[in-house]
């Protein structure tokens, strides 16, 4: 949630991410951080370097989270929770990834610790996230697919 809020107050989107107005807020970002509008040994051309990193991480990151992105995509998704079992599950401060047996992965942001921990302990990993998870938590594709072994 740390992350998306940071990323939001980066491009001054409110409330629900509106990719033309990403999309401008990104490419003026890029234009003032750009690294290559800087000269050799000036000391913001390192700052510029780290930022422009950040604002592409977060243009990125966003564009997986939009309303566009997320209908344009909910025919795999719906697919994937209905059809494929969980794989691996890992949690971390209220990021919560999910990798199902079709090998892709999702994010799921403000999954508390006593959800995870009931999901632990529940007898059907899948019956519990169907319920608890999926409907009920922001969530993106993450890059990361299932290795094999």
């Amino acid at each position: 949630m740390k992350r998306i809020t940071e990323y939001k107050k980066l491009f001054g989107v409110e409330k629900e991410i509106d990719l033309k107005a990403l999309k401008k807020s990104y490419r003026n970002l890029v234009k003032e951080w750009h690294p290559d509008k800087f000269q050799d040994g000036d000391a913001k051309q390192e700052e510029a370097e780290i930022q422009s990193r950040r604002i592409i991480d977060g243009y990125h990151f966003l564009v997986s989270m939009a309303p566009e992105t997320k209908e344009k995509n909910l025919p795999e998704y719906t697919e994937t929770i209905t059809n494929s079992a969980i794989a691996d599950y890992h949690h971390k401060g209220l990021l919560m990834e999910i990798t199902f047996t079709d090998g892709t992965t999702y994010e799921y942001f403000g999954v508390t610790k006593p959800v995870y921990l009931k999901m632990v302990n529940a007898g059907n990993l899948n019956r519990f996230a169907k319920r608890s998870i999926y409907p009920k938590y922001t969530y993106r594709k993450s890059k990361r697919i299932l290795q094999e072994a």
